[in-house]
């Protein structure tokens, strides 16, 4: 019996990746519309998710908050469907499987180059709207700027990261440098080549430049500036080589063919909750948003110069 328990928890923790809210609800209910409920009266939010149970916990306040506010407009529940990776997500929006999704501009750029959904909010997450990259070396390192990371090695983040990986590879290849994979940070980089790793976290990647395990790290300007994420002991060994452009910080996206009333009243919804007492603690739980936010042409802008950059780092670089 006791064997059977872990695999049972498991098995429970599956089946919560797909659950609905309702108006009336607090609690999650079955995984489909009820009986005679159609599918334009429900509002999916999706994610996508390595960790279903702990961003079902951050998805579904703001579901809650959501839902009921959209009756106006034809809106009776709302579900959470998980993805686990970009291209799952990609077929959910272009069958109409999810309606609006929370991404990080990277992804979000490479959602709007697929055609299956379009950025209409910018999320406000630790008091800012945009960011940036910095490359950052230990201060004895004879690194001096990005041309000299040739034949030395950098770590980014994982493979998904706007800041900490898209941002600075594209800008490595922007400026001629050729990326190769390492497979462990023992390994030797190149001569003529940006060897890099993927650290996993921002504190691995701290800690792999100060214990001289690779050259260089990068992530962003919020990160470097977070005790959590940069201590204050490695920070006085460290110095900055490097910076890339602005991006936005996080996106909302609404898939496209989603009916413009329903966009429309989830823009308004959305951009209200920061002034809504009730919603204080939703936005809390939602990742530390602050507020969302209109998207500008200078945003747009941005978006496009990074979906470029992620395009080409897919081809030339994955």
């Amino acid at each position: 019996m006791r064997r059977l328990l872990p695999r049972l928890a498991g098995l429970l923790c599956t089946l919560l990746v797909f659950a609905p809210v309702t108006q009336a609800q607090t609690r999650a209910a079955a995984a489909t519309p009820a009986s005679g409920e159609s599918d334009a009266s429900v509002l999916v939010l999706g994610r996508v998710s390595d960790d279903p149970k702990a961003h079902y916990d951050q998805l579904k306040p703001l579901l809650d908050y959501v839902v009921p506010r959209m009756a106006s407009v034809g809106i009776r529940s709302g579900r959470i469907l998980m993805a686990k990776d970009l291209q799952q997500m990609a077929s959910y929006l272009r069958r109409g499987r999810v309606d609006w999704v929370n991404e990080t501009a990277g992804n979000a750029a490479l959602l709007e180059r697929r055609g299956v959904a379009k950025s209409f909010l910018v999320t406000e997450r630790e008091g800012a709207t945009r960011y940036h990259s910095v490359f950052f070396v230990r201060r004895d390192s004879p690194v001096r700027s990005l041309k000299d990371l040739a034949g030395r090695s950098v770590a980014f983040q994982n493979p998904y990261s706007t800041s900490a990986y898209y941002l600075p590879a594209a800008q490595l290849l922007d400026q001629g440098m050729t990326l190769e994979l390492l497979l462990s940070p023992m390994d030797k980089p190149a001569p003529d080549t940006v060897s890099y790793l993927f650290a996993r976290t921002e504190l691995n990647i701290t800690t792999w430049v100060h214990k001289r395990l690779v050259d260089a790290g990068v992530f962003s300007n919020l990160d470097w500036s977070n005790p959590r994420r940069m201590p204050p002991s490695f920070m006085q060994d460290f110095r900055i080589v490097g910076r890339s452009d602005e991006v936005p910080r996080a996106l909302m996206l609404a898939r496209h063919g989603m009916d413009p009333k329903v966009e429309a009243r989830l823009r308004e919804v959305l951009m209200e909750a920061s002034t809504d007492p009730d919603a204080g603690e939703v936005l809390r739980r939602f990742i530390d948003t602050s507020r969302f936010v209109p998207i500008t042409d200078e945003d747009r802008r941005a978006l496009d110069r990074l979906g470029d950059g992620v395009q080409r780092v897919r081809m030339e670089v994955e």
